[in-house]
């Protein structure tokens, strides 16, 4: 077998033969080899004994793929290799197995690893198999040790969303997001250090069917307008997350479940950061909007980049023959087959998703400034119209009508002299600090109050010191009453930055 996939890399070296005849050859021959009946009976068994310590006659479990040149320190791109939910059954269990064991060579991999400069056959795989985790009842998706824009190490980032996480990864829907301070998490503070709590949409959701796969579904109106994570949640993954990458010693990436039924918490996966963890921190880029032009429309900033180029909207990513290089992707969601097309972009713009959907992760990984989730720019845009995406202006994105001029700045902070006197910085808008934390500045001499209250609490100030004076949304002034709606105190979906009480955490879950 490994004769047969070396001659059919040998094609598409010497021959220049199409990537995806090569693909689909070696993974057909792949899937048509049986296993090692060692490793079937090996296989059988372990499921067998599964079962019985789970007292179903045929538990359902995800079968996982992790491969050497997917997940490293220095290289890491999503979905590299596939992941089969929902397997019951030996049978389907060992053809799940197959399908990972040829998953190295989807054309997606084959030209990762071309790129990377990796040898295609010293690359090798393992699969796990994972009692599946319910979270279609409960919820599921991930989070960062540090802030994914701007490397910050000194946070966790959790995203999350109801049902299964590939909602989110595929930019289906716009997940909660929440912010952690690390250091109080790391000394074990009696409270949840919650910088920032974010309600997304969460429109849709995944779960399983009768039939061993998935479909999609609408929330309903309460799951929309609700946290998916409790205090008690987020304290455990935050304080995981930090004992995670002190076991490793570096920036992590988690991937958490919460099963509905029993309410239990689990970590499913853990690799490196490999975007803002590889970025030196002796240069700092700024790029900075000079010209000005319509806004055309908003989403989340990821990256802090200013790309522009003709817009060219895409409904599937084998359309690429038609993208020329440099245009601005213009899509509704991207997953991982769309890759090859994101490499020739400018940059990109999407109608949904957050901050660790596919579409996010991958532009990081290329460097190429992408505004997400912006609900209409499939509408709004339109095919060979010049169009500026801009990255630059805070946390959300904009894409401007026409080639708007931007500059971009570089400072060799190791070059810097360092002065007698302190410097200190002077903050307006509070998420500059995260922007500017690389700076040899020795702290924040003054934050604006007015800044924070105005973009960060989002209620006046008398609001708090008197809320029995205000009036329902249904009569007298236009402020919201305290309970109604996202802007009240006890409900504010904005995170202003507090504290929660803490409770104990589930215990970390054992494999």
């Amino acid at each position: 077998m490994r004769q047969r996939v070396g001659e059919q890399l040998g094609r598409l070296e010497e021959y220049g033969t199409l990537l995806p005849e090569v693909g689909a050859a070696i993974r057909a021959a792949l899937l048509a080899a049986p296993l090692p009946l060692q490793l079937e009976a090996e296989l059988a068994e372990a499921y067998r004994r599964l079962a019985q310590s789970t007292g179903r006659s045929d538990p359902d479990v995800a079968v996982r793929s992790s491969a050497t040149a997917e997940d490293l320190p220095e290289a890491s791109f999503a979905g590299q290799q596939e992941t089969f939910l929902n397997v019951r059954g030996i049978p389907a269990l060992l053809d799940a197995c197959r399908r990972c064991y040829a998953s190295p060579f989807t054309d997606r991999a084959i030209d990762y690893r071309r790129r990377l400069g990796y040898d295609q056959l010293a690359v090798a795989l393992s699969v796990g198999v994972q009692l599946m985790v319910r979270s279609d009842l409960g919820s599921a998706r991930v989070a960062f040790t540090l802030d994914t824009e701007t490397g910050y190490p000194d946070v966790v980032l959790i995203s999350a969303a109801w049902g299964l996480g590939e909602t989110v990864v595929g930019g289906q829907v716009d997940p909660d997001e929440y912010l952690l301070y690390k250091p109080l998490l790391d000394a074990g503070a009696a409270r949840v250090p919650l910088l920032r709590a974010s309600v997304g949409a969460k429109r849709r959701k995944a779960v399983d069917d009768e039939r061993g796969s998935t479909r999609i579904v609408d929330a309903t109106a309460d799951e929309r307008a609700a946290r998916v994570l409790d205090e008690t949640d987020l304290d455990a993954l935050g304080r995981w997350a930090v004992a995670v990458e002190r076991h490793y010693g570096c920036p992590i990436d988690l991937e958490w479940a919460k099963d509905g039924r029993t309410g239990a918490l689990f970590l499913v996966q853990a690799r490196p950061e490999t975007v803002q963890s590889r970025r030196s921190g002796a240069v700092l880029r700024h790029y900075r909007v000079t010209g000005t032009g319509e806004r055309l429309v908003d989403g989340l900033a990821v990256g802090q980049a200013v790309g522009r180029g003709p817009v060219c909207a895409l409904s599937a990513p084998d359309e690429i023959a038609r993208f020329p290089e440099g245009a601005v992707l213009v899509t509704t969601i991207t997953d991982p087959d769309w890759e090859p097309l994101m490499k020739r972009a400018s940059a990109i713009v999407t109608d949904h998703g957050g901050r660790t959907s596919h579409a996010a992760i991958v532009s990081r990984e290329l460097g190429a400034p992408a505004v997400i989730g912006t609900g209409r720019a499939t509408r709004v845009l339109t095919n060979g119209q010049e169009a500026t995406v801009s990255c630059a202006e805070g946390e959300q994105g904009h894409v401007y009508a026409g080639r708007v001029d931007w500059e971009e700045t570089q400072t060799d902070l190791g070059a810097l002299l360092r002065t007698r006197t302190r410097v200190i910085l002077n903050l307006a808008d509070p998420a500059a600090a995260f922007r500017w934390w690389q700076l040899p500045a020795d702290g924040v001499g003054l934050a604006r109050t007015e800044f924070v209250v105005a973009h960060q609490v989002r209620i006046h100030p008398m609001a708090l010191v008197h809320p029995e004076r205000l009036s329902p949304r249904t009569g007298g002034p236009s402020t919201p009453s305290p309970t109604a709606g996202p802007t009240a105190p006890s409900t504010s979906s904005t995170g202003s930055p507090r504290e929660l009480p803490r409770s104990s955490p589930p215990a970390a879950p054992t494999r």
